[in-house]
């Protein structure tokens, strides 16, 4: 995973002296290339300790390492559309496509880069291979929860996707063994969302998470950890980015278990028929 998207994923979770680390290398990421930990640390006004742990925190045993994760990152930039200015009341209607056509476009490589192919396949086991499963979300994040429902439903798995915090909480109390809970939370700590994996940890039931990168109270409660983009503050617009990032995943997740599910596909297959059939009278 690129060493600039793990930076920009945790940001606003940073203390002072880390998000003094991350604002300066987002910005002048070349001069990593020049600079020791010291040089570093000395151009930013903190402790060289504290240059360490941040490399630390984001998985890399030290700067030496932290340092050639930054340089290949640089080398292997692409020109991949980024956010250019924001959406303002006066944004005429062309602009504002054009600037919601990058973003999303950002988004989507983003994503991309934080999918790990072997939590994805450790996640389509659990799925395909769940009793029940509760889909669990608020808000925007209950909207794309509904959606992955219904593609479950179509391959005919027992999946349910209830938008109220109260109802998720009393429906996974009667889960057990077997079961599993698809939590989704972009921010890792919504509070509802939170109480229904610590309940479905009590019952030996299953979790998978999908939430912003890094540690987080939901994802800390995952036997699975899925990551999508978390929209920054500035930026946001009824978490219309944060959705779409959601949704990429779960459409990943989908593909690949109706690839995986012989069953599945010909239940795909019966349902789409039922609908054809329907509009055609």
């Amino acid at each position: 995973m690129s060493a600039l998207v793990k930076i920009k994923a945790i940001q606003n979770s940073l203390s002072a002296s880390e998000a003094k680390i991350a604002s300066f290398v987002l910005k002048s990421s070349n001069a990593i290339r020049e600079l020791s930990s010291q040089e570093l640390s000395s151009v930013i006004g903190i402790s060289q300790s504290s240059v360490i742990k941040f490399t630390q925190k984001l998985g890399y045993k030290g700067y030496p390492a932290f340092k050639l994760a930054i340089i290949d990152a640089l080398n292997s930039e692409t020109n991949d559309p980024k956010l250019h200015g924001e959406i303002t009341l006066n944004s005429s209607l062309s602009q504002i496509s054009n600037i919601l056509l990058n973003s999303k476009m950002s988004v989507l490589s983003e994503t991309k880069i934080l999918i790990d192919q072997e939590s994805l396949e450790k996640a389509v086991k659990l799925i395909t291979s769940a009793n029940r499963i509760l889909i669990c979300g608020l808000g925007g994040s209950a909207l794309v929860g509904k959606d992955f429902s219904y593609k479950l439903q179509k391959l005919g798995f027992s999946a349910y996707a209830e938008p109220d915090g109260h109802a998720q909480l009393a429906f996974v109390s009667t889960f057990k063994k077997g079961d599993l809970v698809f939590a989704i939370s972009e921010s890792g700590q919504t509070r509802e969302v939170r109480a229904v994996t610590e309940q479905a940890k009590a019952n030996n039931s299953a979790v998978i998470s999908l939430t912003k990168y890094g540690k987080t109270p939901v994802s800390d409660n995952a036997d699975v950890q899925l990551y999508s983009i978390a929209e920054q503050e500035s930026l946001r617009l009824s978490s219309i980015l944060a959705r779409t990032s959601q949704e990429f995943v779960i459409d990943i997740l989908f593909i690949a278990i109706t690839q995986a599910s012989s069953q599945g596909r010909k239940l795909l297959e019966k349902s789409n028929k039922s609908v054809k059939d329907f509009r055609a009278n």
